[in-house]
């Protein structure tokens, strides 16, 4: 299994557009599709958080799937509607091109204390 956790701005004035967009697909209409999208791509976690910041609001994600590079080839290039409205709502909110390729984070600490590594 393969984690990634990033964080993307939004832009002034798109927090409560992508707090309901985030709902919608967590609870509301747009559930089953959100399901069906991330398990053709090979989610198996989708976690987003709303956080306030002195630069700005930004959503912290987390991601997980067995195929990282697969699932974001998923997200970025698929014709299915669900995957094609994320993109443009990404794009409205974030400012972010989902068909481009994305700078990762790099991994610069993973503190595990032993009770975790061992179990």
């Amino acid at each position: 299994m393969q984690s990634i956790a990033f964080v993307v701005p939004l832009l002034p004035g798109k927090a409560e557009m992508d707090r309901q967009a985030m709902e919608s697909c967590w609870r509301g209409e747009r559930k089953a599709a959100h399901r069906a999208a991330r398990e053709r791509q090979g989610v198996t976690r989708e976690t987003v958080w709303a956080q306030k910041t002195p630069a700005g609001d930004v959503a912290v994600v987390l991601l997980e799937a067995h195929d990282l590079k697969r699932a974001f080839q998923g997200i970025a290039s698929s014709d299915d509607p669900f995957d094609e409205w994320f993109r443009a709502h990404s794009l409205e909110v974030h400012g972010i091109d989902l068909t481009q390729p994305l700078p990762l984070p790099e991994l610069v600490l993973d503190f595990r204390s032993d009770s975790a590594e061992n179990g």
